[in-house]
């Protein structure tokens, strides 16, 4: 019998994919740092059972229309944005992704933006580095305090839980909004649940963990930041589409807020010529939350183990389109 054949849309270890190639015939782009050409994509879609994904790679309807074989999408990310699922789940494709693994590493790069932005730590580093640290005076490069600072979390799933954990270590307050509440988050962290735009008007520090969904793009916009205190400091370590990067930058400029830790940004990779890294308050990272040799190395496996249990008849660990399995 004909062995199956998976796509990987990125060079990986061999190590990691061996398991794969026991199963089935395994093929990868070359490149671990150029994404896959889309008509590739598409070529590769309609011989492929499974498709091993990044969250770069967009999976549209024609992908999976292209995809006559196509069993399951693995996406090596917890977010799935760049996929579209109803349209997989249509066409029976169970669509799998790489969350918990990651929730410690992206929230201590989330708490480390937050306080890197806040002491101004990338621009303290440069001031050296250019030579410009002459005599010591009162306020040279002066941040602001953390500890016993208001943190506001929009959404509170594994992450933002993570992130509030961190954040109790600080003697924060913890603030809160998801579109549902976290009884656990309550009970176990003593998070307050409040409304968006309490939250914005209270917080010291915004941290946006949402997922990017049609009702959470561009939530933070002009109105938002105008609500946020002339102090705050905003950080972003979801998607980033949940922003409308004009109004940030206008309210940074404008001095609505006070700074900006960025881990994502709206079209990725960004170059420097990118608004909002010609700010002094911003610190800008290319979108390397979940990015440590031990967690990435996880998610990598967490991938394979879901290709191999869809091809060989059994439930993939981590399903995201559940009427997929319902009706498997």
């Amino acid at each position: 019998m004909k062995r199956p054949y998976v796509f990987i849309t990125r060079k990986l270890p061999e190590e990691i994919i061996a398991p794969v190639k026991e199963i089935a015939e395994v093929a990868a782009w070359p490149h671990d740092d150029v994404p896959v050409p889309r008509d590739i994509l598409m070529n590769e879609a309609k011989k492929a059972d499974a498709l091993l994904t990044m969250v770069a790679d967009m999976v549209d309807e024609a992908i999976l229309d292209a995809g006559k074989r196509l069993k399951v999408v693995a996406n090596m990310g917890v977010g799935f944005d760049n996929i579209d699922v109803q349209a997989a789940t249509k066409r029976g494709i169970a669509v799998c992704n790489t969350p918990d693994v990651l929730t410690d590493t992206t929230a201590d790069l989330t708490f480390a933006l937050l306080l890197a932005t806040a002491r101004r730590m990338v621009e303290a580093a440069q001031f050296i580095k250019e030579g410009k640290w002459k005599s010591w005076s009162p306020f040279l490069l002066a941040g602001v305090d953390v500890h016993h600072k208001t943190i506001g979390i929009v959404g509170m799933g594994n992450i933002g839980k993570a992130v509030a954990k961190r954040a109790i270590g600080f003697d924060m307050n913890v603030l809160y909004h998801n579109r549902s509440r976290n009884i656990e988050a309550e009970k176990r962290l003593g998070a307050t649940y409040c409304s968006f735009e309490e939250l914005l008007e209270r917080a010291d520090f915004v941290v946006c963990l949402t997922p990017l969904t049609n009702e959470t793009r561009h939530m933070f916009n002009k109105e938002a930041f105008r609500k946020m205190k002339r102090s705050a400091i905003f950080v972003n370590a979801a998607r980033g589409a949940v922003v409308d990067e004009q109004a940030l930058y206008e309210a940074l400029v404008s001095g609505e807020i006070a700074g900006a830790g960025l881990d994502v940004f709206e079209q990725e990779p960004i170059d420097a010529s990118h608004p909002l890294l010609a700010l002094p308050n911003v610190i800008a990272l290319p979108h390397i939350g979940s990015a440590t040799k031990e967690t990435r190395t996880k998610m990598m496996e967490l991938c394979c183990r879901n290709i191999i249990a869809i091809l060989t008849g059994r439930q993939p660990e981590t399903l995201v389109n559940k009427e997929w399995s319902m009706r498997s």
